[in-house]
């Protein structure tokens, strides 16, 4: 076996939602009460997580992104999807600490608090060799991808530990924090330098918001959300577009699930979205004993 396939579990694998995770039925109400912020809304993976936490039930789905007309078009869809979801959105570059910090605090003037943040805001630019590389566009990746996923943490972070507190007390759990990373975290690409740099690195952060916060509640979890045939995506090398086959809904369906609690014993570490909730759940003890699924350095062949 090669030193990649061991990085990965051997399960069934998903490319589209299925009932375990489906919001509008399995788990419908499971987020019902609950008030969800989303970084990079307007389209495909956040714009389908939107969604599917108003079917989920949430009491208020926050949107931001940098279009407003996109932005929008989520809150229609939201409506929608649940005429009982409030949803509310604010114009955001997450790179800009100011409008992140702002829009969190209006998230939580508006609906009462944040029990779920979602960081899915990236950036994947046209790939090049290091020493061909733009700087200005391979700095921007970590920019968006990094810096802009640590300011979401920073300022939900007070927000979902008085949210986990606030749920346990009523018999079920808050202070969800979602970090969207890549399979490519775990890879080594020619030419992806900053990409893949840049969602390791996001991978390590869920292991520190762990190690720092998850005594106080906090549950965080960095996310592979499938191929998914983005825009963003789709800058990727043509080569690699065959691989862009799953459905948005999928990673939407699989944060809800996450955030339902029947996940929390995963806290700190890197899942794929592809993988099945219902074989992943059955390695529980296995996963936990091995300290499996977290950034370690191998010493042993």
């Amino acid at each position: 076996m090669s030193s990649i396939e061991t990085q990965f579990l051997n399960i069934k694998a998903h490319h589209a939602q299925y009932s375990t995770i489906n919001p509008k039925t399995t788990l419908k109400g499971s987020a019902s009460g609950k008030i969800v912020f989303i970084t990079g809304a307007s389209q495909g993976i956040g714009q389908s997580t939107a969604v599917a936490f108003a079917q989920a039930s949430a009491k208020a789905v926050y949107i931001t992104a940098r279009s407003e007309k996109a932005l929008e078009e989520t809150r229609t869809r939201v409506k929608e999807a649940n005429p009982e979801t409030q949803c509310a959105y604010t114009v955001c570059d997450v790179t800009n600490e100011e409008q992140v910090k702002a829009s969190i605090e209006d998230c939580a003037t508006k609906f009462g608090g944040i029990d779920v943040a979602d960081s899915n805001a990236g950036y994947l630019n046209r790939w090049q060799k290091i020493g061909e590389s733009d700087t200005t566009s391979w700095w921007n990746t970590w920019e968006v991808n990094l810096k802009g996923t640590y300011y979401l943490i920073r300022y939900t972070i007070p927000y979902l530990i008085e949210s986990a507190k606030k749920h346990s007390a009523r018999g079920f759990t808050g202070g969800h924090l979602i970090l969207v990373s890549s399979i490519g975290a775990q890879l080594l690409t020619p030419t992806a330098s900053d990409y893949q740099t840049s969602k390791h690195a996001i991978n390590r952060l869920c292991e520190f918001v762990n190690l720092d916060h998850g005594n106080d509640g906090v549950k965080c979890f960095a996310i592979h959300p499938g191929g998914v045939p983005t825009a963003t995506a789709k800058n990727m090398p043509e080569t690699l577009h065959a691989n862009l086959v799953d459905e948005p809904e999928l990673a939407a369906g699989f944060a809800v699930w996450l955030c339902s609690g029947e996940a929390d014993w995963a806290k700190g570490r890197y899942l794929s979205c592809n993988w099945d909730v219902g074989e992943l759940t059955h390695l529980k003890d296995q996963i936990i004993e091995g300290d499996l699924l977290v950034n370690r350095l191998r010493t042993k062949a």
